[in-house]
């Protein structure tokens, strides 16, 4: 009767081990990983190319159409999510990619999309600028080629 306990023990024990290493397995998966954008950093980082550019895209001109007044902070953004971009929802998409916003007072960060590209039209990337030390943001949108 003793052997017949252990070997329910011993049973029980394996069962339990199953389980925790597929929640291990399952919680390592499903990590975010962030790294930063290939060119944060001194080539085209936050300001490292001593334009004050934000994450190597171009800076949206001063009262162009897509600029938005009103978001300068004090804190620089993080670095910039590496994101998966997803199958083409539809044959000429065009893939819009995520900034870091700003929302309830800290860096939010909304993610890319895909929308029907424009003729005649190209997309500007959001992008922080720095000058005199305060974060502005510049607005992405469509502006004519």
């Amino acid at each position: 009767m003793s052997v017949s306990v252990s070997i329910s023990s011993l049973e029980k024990l394996a069962q339990v081990g199953r389980t925790a290493t597929v929640l291990l397995c399952v919680a390592s998966l499903s990590a975010c990983v962030v790294a930063p954008y290939r060119g944060y950093g001194g080539h085209g980082g936050y300001g490292g190319d001593g334009g004050g550019r934000g994450y190597g895209q171009p800076v949206p001109q001063a009262g162009g159409p897509y600029e938005q007044p009103g978001i300068v902070v004090d804190v620089a953004p993080p670095a910039p999510y590496v994101e998966v971009i997803p199958v083409l929802p539809f044959l000429g998409a065009l893939w819009i990619g995520g900034y870091w916003g700003w929302r309830g007072g800290r860096h939010s960060w909304v993610p890319g999309r895909y929308e029907q590209p424009r003729p005649g039209y190209g997309w500007n990337a959001h992008a922080w600028v720095n000058e005199g030390g305060r974060w502005y943001l510049r607005g992405g949108g469509w502006v004519r080629r």
